[in-house]
């Protein structure tokens, strides 16, 4: 796995899932979202690295799109949210995310594992994220 920082989009997982969420039909979208979230909620032994990568840019898209979210601006962010496109986001959704990120960031994940030396840095890129869920679950 490549990454190159912190952000959610920075690693080749996240931007691999944002190429498939911007060449996903419009209508199913949410649904892909949904279950990539979805997927670590429902693992039960230690987690990968690589689903939590996707989680975590699944939840900055979920989270760029509440009234108190960031725009996406990294080139690696799906084009069709960075060129000023939305999606109508389920209420369920940002509390799902919360709950994706809780797993990806617990102490039976191997992306926590990965930034051990560099977790506060990490954690602090999740931050904005996670106040913009927060706001909205």
């Amino acid at each position: 796995m490549g990454t190159w920082d912190f952000g959610p989009f920075d690693n080749d997982n996240a931007a691999d899932w944002s190429g498939e969420l911007q060449d996903a039909g419009p209508d199913q979208r949410v649904a892909l979202i949904r279950q990539t979230l979805g997927e670590v909620l429902h693992e039960s032994a230690y987690l990968d690295s690589d689903p939590a990568n996707r989680a975590v840019a699944a939840a900055a898209v979920v989270a760029s799109l509440q009234p108190s979210g960031s725009t996406l601006t990294t080139p690696y962010a799906p084009d069709f949210l960075t060129g000023g496109g939305t999606l109508e986001i389920p209420d369920d959704m940002p509390a799902l995310a919360l709950r994706a990120l809780d797993r990806v960031v617990g102490d039976d994940s191997e992306w926590r594992d990965l930034w051990e030396d560099g977790l506060p840095k990490a954690l602090a890129a999740l931050r904005p994220i996670r106040d913009a869920l927060q706001a909205e679950a």
